[in-house]
């Protein structure tokens, strides 16, 4: 196969680091467009380039007159941001790739949640501000901005939340490290809610096979779907933790004041947003997707968190706190 030359648009934290690796691990070329504000481990060959995509064209000086045979967007949030890369590439390169999210989905709640389902209402394209609230409305509009410049030369990447080593969000991290300090420790629902997760790796090699394959389309990314028993039980034994886990069920957590911000990852099966722990893959899946073992995802995210020590969002006091509320009736 043809060895490419390949822009990522970010690449230096997370998502875009392990793309970055995945292209490289593949023998194509990278340059990365970043503002050189996060620390940069990627290897030597990699070419860096200077640039702040929230000055919109001209903060891409940096690429003016150069060509490449692809493009991998992992930074655009905005379409102030997306509009002006996407324009200034339109003839610099060949594939568009974007990664988008599942959170431009309209109707969350939905068993499973397609391609095909309708998108949230899009964000006008003055909007800067990312919230919990515009995030998944930005994003909409980013991807139809992609669309509309690139044509059959865009692929929308729409990832579960995603795991694995490098993470700074913490949403997966907290539970691999929570169980690995063993103890009782507060688990939500009763076990029968799910889990789903997309390994930051298979991302990234997926990414690397729609730009060698030059595939064009839509795809859900995501992983297996677990139950929150399952789940604790695949990091038990990745940790090697005797952790026991003591259910508190929704309401109860509500009365208490916990909600998603400290107990990352759980939303309710029959929720608003349930339907995000229900990310359909089968498109993705014929169309290259290999997913880990969700063994390996808990043992390399701890082999990685054991020495990179994360702020949990439910502290031990606070959990314990909850825990003898909860005993206490």
């Amino acid at each position: 196969m043809a060895k490419m030359s390949v822009l990522v648009l970010g690449g230096t934290r997370f998502v875009g680091r392990h793309i970055v690796e995945a292209l490289l691990a593949g023998g194509h070329r990278v340059s990365v467009l970043t503002r050189g504000r996060t620390p940069d481990d990627l290897p030597g060959q990699v070419e860096r380039l200077r640039g702040d995509r929230d000055e919109g064209e001209a903060g891409l000086k940096a690429l003016a007159g150069r060509t490449w045979d692809a493009c991998v967007d992992v930074s655009g949030y905005t379409p102030r941001q997306v509009r002006a890369s996407a324009e200034m590439l339109r003839d610099a390169v060949g594939r568009y790739v974007f990664v988008s999210t599942g959170s431009v989905y309209a109707e969350q709640d939905r068993h499973p949640v397609r391609e095909d389902d309708p998108l949230l209402p899009q964000a006008d394209e003055d909007v800067t501000e990312v919230t919990g609230e515009t995030y998944g409305p930005l994003k909409v509009t980013c991807e139809r901005i992609v669309r509309e410049v690139f044509g059959a030369r865009a692929t929308i990447l729409r990832p579960q939340i995603v795991a694995g080593p490098f993470d700074p969000t913490g949403r997966y991290t907290y539970w691999v490290d929570r169980v690995a300090a063993g103890g009782e420790f507060l688990a939500p629902g009763d076990g029968s809610d799910f889990v789903q997760v997309i390994d930051a790796r298979d991302l990234a090699r997926f990414t690397v096979g729609v730009l060698e394959g030059d595939v064009p389309g839509v795809f859900n990314l995501s992983g297996p779907r677990l139950t929150w028993h399952e789940f604790l039980d695949v990091v038990r034994g990745a940790t090697g933790s005797d952790g026991t886990p003591v259910w508190v069920d929704p309401a109860t957590l509500e009365a208490h004041g916990v909600g998603w911000r400290e107990l990352t990852l759980y939303i309710p099966v029959n929720g608003e947003q349930g339907g995000l722990m229900d990310m359909a893959n089968e498109r993705a899946l014929a169309a290259g997707l290999t997913l880990t073992d969700p063994l390996v995802t808990a043992r390399d995210t701890r082999a990685w968190s054991e020495d990179t020590p994360q702020k949990a969002p439910l502290s031990r006091e606070r959990e314990a706190e909850v825990l003898r509320a909860v005993r206490e009736g």
